[in-house]
């Protein structure tokens, strides 16, 4: 079946959490031949419908169009939960066999630290009847585990596509050095140089940003996540670029506890990790030798 306006689906950004994945689509965003898909997010493909949410049910490929515009721009989607899902590679090469991938990543385990003091900062654990409230608990839950698991998912995308279907970018080149990592995207994609407003690109998913939310923050929420994707898109999309994050009102939301990365938490996942890290670099490429360092000079 032919996806009319979807042939030009250009690029994925496919994961993964808590690797830049928010500030490089605020920065794509940018591009005249870009169109970014809307909401960020559309987790179509991937059974991973965020980080708890599952959903085995087959894609109804039609719906698919309704989260990008019909226009000749190189259309991203940027489900950044992708990655990790079994199912994902091969209902992808279904329809988009050439399929570009662009992959964020960052050490595996300063990854799933951040993405579990983020839910429970927010409390989304237990709004999903988990209890992650105990790192290494958390680490057992496949659901924080195998986002850092590069590796393992690797192996599963590369029996649909080849190693050249995907740019591998460490988080720290986003942070560091961000023309040149937009410029090796825009290489990837083959698109034209272009020159971004870096100051007006804000990543609206800061650990600073994060707060539990209040009961009114809860019921704004609810009528923000029911309103038609054509009417707040618009709005989300200035809030994020001026760095305005309205859930960090007091009435909405409240401080939460703070967490520090410790030598502790490296040790509770450290062997699945650098094993996976082994894996990943022997398949890929992509060396691994700088966060295999960080993790040693925890562990010992």
């Amino acid at each position: 079946m032919r996806l009319s306006h979807l042939d030009t689906l250009g690029g994925y950004i496919v994961g993964v959490p808590k690797s830049g994945s928010t500030w490089l689509a605020n920065a794509l965003s940018q591009h005249p031949d870009l169109q970014l898909s809307n909401p960020k997010e559309p987790n179509f493909f991937p059974t991973h419908k965020g980080t708890f949410g599952r959903n085995m049910d087959n894609p109804v490929w039609d719906e698919y169009k309704q989260f990008f515009i019909d226009d000749n721009r190189i259309k991203i989607d940027a489900s950044i939960h992708t990655f990790a899902c079994p199912l994902a590679p091969k209902r992808i090469y279904e329809k988009f066999p050439n399929m570009k991938f662009i992959l964020c990543i960052r050490e595996p385990i300063s990854r799933a630290f951040s993405h579990w003091r983020m839910i429970i900062e927010t409390e989304e654990d237990k709004r999903h009847n988990a209890n992650w409230s105990d790192f290494s608990s958390a680490w057992q839950d496949e659901r924080l585990r195998d986002d850092s698991l590069y590796g393992k998912s690797m192996k599963r995308w590369l029996k649909y596509f080849d190693i050249n279907n995907f740019i591998i970018i460490d988080s720290s080149l986003m942070k560091n050095k961000q023309k040149e990592a937009l410029q090796k995207i825009e290489h990837f994609l083959g698109l034209d140089p272009h020159n971004y407003d870096l100051e007006m690109i804000k990543n609206a998913n800061k650990a600073s940003d994060r707060r539990p939310l209040t009961p009114v923050g809860n019921i704004l929420k609810k009528i923000f996540s029911s309103t038609p994707n054509f009417l707040k898109g618009p709005i989300v999309k200035r809030l994020q670029n001026r760095g305005i994050n309205i859930y960090s009102a007091p009435i909405i939301s409240s401080k939460g506890k703070p967490h520090e990365i410790t030598n502790s938490h490296y040790l509770v996942c450290h062997e699945e990790i650098m094993d996976d890290l082994v894996l990943f670099e022997s398949i890929t490429g992509f060396s691994t030798k700088k966060w295999i360092d960080i993790i040693d000079n925890h562990t010992k």
